[in-house]
């Protein structure tokens, strides 16, 4: 696996949609992830479930698109969380106060 790979496996039905990330996310990667979750929403998807139980790194970009992904998701009266996400993937939440806000 490169640097750079992530990959991003989605299950959904009617109303929600659950992804599983594995890799990493960074510059590279980053706006993969955004477009996918952005999508899911745009499709009407009203619960968003990111699954980081394999991700491996996870950079200030990515923290930013979480980010800007659950504000789309609250603005729209919609759900958007982290599930399992992987002890590297926990500490920089922790360290950025968001874990709280995210992990379910």
């Amino acid at each position: 696996m490169k640097d750079e790979d992530l990959i991003i496996r989605e299950e959904k039905n009617q109303t929600t949609s659950k992804f599983f990330a594995s890799g990493r996310v960074n510059a590279v990667s980053a706006d993969v992830l955004q477009y996918k979750l952005e999508n899911a929403l745009k499709n009407g998807q009203t619960t968003i479930i990111l699954n980081m139980s394999q991700v491996e790194y996870l950079s200030s970009i990515g923290i930013r698109v979480i980010l800007k992904i659950y504000k789309q998701a609250s603005e729209a009266g919609n759900q958007f969380n982290i599930e399992r996400p992987s002890e590297n993937v926990r500490n920089v939440l922790g360290m950025t106060a968001l874990e709280e806000m995210l992990v379910k």
